[in-house]
């Protein structure tokens, strides 16, 4: 098996640059045994959770955008062309936070439609693609200001986190929050501060709860407007899933139910993504329940969960991505064959093809069960999907 650095290998690489670092003592600094952590580099499991890999990436004194290699090599075949405009989304964001703005070229109209093709890659989750639009539609917006940019900023900040660019994205999204605040739109507003809770890196996830927090202080005002309680229901989820990976497990529950009752009273949006394309409601809230599951080693909750529903009344293809990956783990992780789980993994490789080929959690599991495989032989369905992410199967 051939295959582009995995989570496990990047583990391996800084471990001994850290001065030969044995694997039993990388393994008491991150609170983990020794047999984990030797499975892990030998690519034989993968990462179970976000929290791991903070511990692990303190131990070693790098960050986990370094062991998750994000944003990761341009000349990876998978990742290529995704990511080609993220300098000229880079420099205009710079163009536009130093004051450059340009008069507008396009019309009123036009740039709408710009905006409404963006709106649909991103519920394709086509952000290599909608990366293209993102530095004329960022200047044009920004020449019209108000809420328009707000949302422009955040579509672009969801873009760049998603081709893991995290610091270009919190820039971003606090651009989106400024404009905001100036147009003095509560939705928006939260919505920005929903963007720049997502932005920031795992290893802040405490930081980003405190900051979903704050934000639920402040939108409570605003809360008879349906599209805010969406947004007040988005930043309990975020505040959930940041306090499982910061280990709050009790905060996270809480939040998790206040986000639950907020959706029973909404329901699921009619359109299927209802304000801002953030799909709030019971269906979400399922789906990040199984993602908090998951984080905490729920695997069982997980694989019970996905049986009460399923993903089909939302329209955004990276929810649907969610439900198959999030399961897909779950069942690799529990002790289940394989076969159920490749199941599920190539469900989510058809819901997002581009999002999941560029996922490292994804990639790793999917690295994992190649090697497990190889004792008997690995089936051609396997085969492909390894493929899709950078994994090249020796017959």
């Amino acid at each position: 098996m051939t295959t582009a650095d995995t989570i496990g290998a990047r583990i391996r690489y800084w471990r001994l640059r850290r001065r030969g670092m044995t694997q039993a003592v990388l393994a008491g600094l991150a609170g983990l045994s020794q047999p984990y952590i030797s499975q892990i580099e030998a690519g034989h499991r993968g990462i179970e959770r976000r929290s791991t890999l903070v511990a692990i990436a303190a131990a070693l004194q790098v960050t986990v955008a370094d062991l998750l290699g994000q944003p990761g090599d341009p000349t990876d075949p998978v990742k290529a062309g995704a990511a080609d405009l993220v300098p000229a989304i880079w420099t205009a964001l710079i163009e536009i936070e130093e004051g450059e703005r340009r008069a507008p070229t396009a019309t009123m109209e036009e740039t709408k439609a710009t905006i409404a093709r963006s709106i649909e890659l991103r519920d394709q989750a086509e952000y290599g693609t909608m990366s293209r639009l993102l530095p004329d539609l960022l200047r044009e917006a920004a020449a019209h200001g108000g809420e328009m940019f707000t949302q422009v900023a955040y579509h672009a900040s969801a873009c760049l986190r998603h081709l893991g660019y995290r610091h270009l994205a919190l820039s971003a999204g606090r651009m989106a929050l400024a404009a905001a605040q100036e147009a003095e739109s509560p939705a928006w507003i939260g919505a920005a501060r929903f963007a720049c809770t997502q932005a920031l890196p795992i290893e802040a996830a405490g930081v980003a709860s405190r900051v979903a927090g704050r934000a639920l202080n402040d939108l409570q005002g605003g809360a008879a407007s349906p599209d805010v309680r969406q947004i007040l229901g988005q930043l309990h989820l975020a505040a959930a899933f940041t306090s499982a990976v910061d280990g709050r497990v009790d905060h996270a529950r809480a939040n998790l139910a206040e986000a639950a009752r907020e959706a029973d009273s909404l329901g699921d949006p009619q359109d299927g993504a209802g304000f801002n394309q953030c799909c709030f409601g019971p269906t979400n809230v399922k789906l990040w329940d199984m993602s908090i599951s998951a984080e905490l080693g729920e695997h069982g909750r997980v694989i019970e969960l996905a049986r009460t529903f399923r993903p089909d009344p939302l329209r955004a293809a990276n929810r649907h991505q969610s439900y198959w990956l999030d399961l897909g783990r779950a069942l690799a992780q529990s002790g289940r064959t394989d076969r159920e789980a490749l199941v599920a993994f190539m469900r989510a490789e058809r819901a997002a093809p581009a999002l999941f080929a560029m996922n490292p959690l994804a990639q790793d599991t999917v690295a994992a069960m190649v090697r497990r495989a190889r004792r008997r032989s690995v089936s051609e369905d396997l085969r492909v999907l390894a493929r899709r992410v950078g994994i090249e199967v020796n017959a």
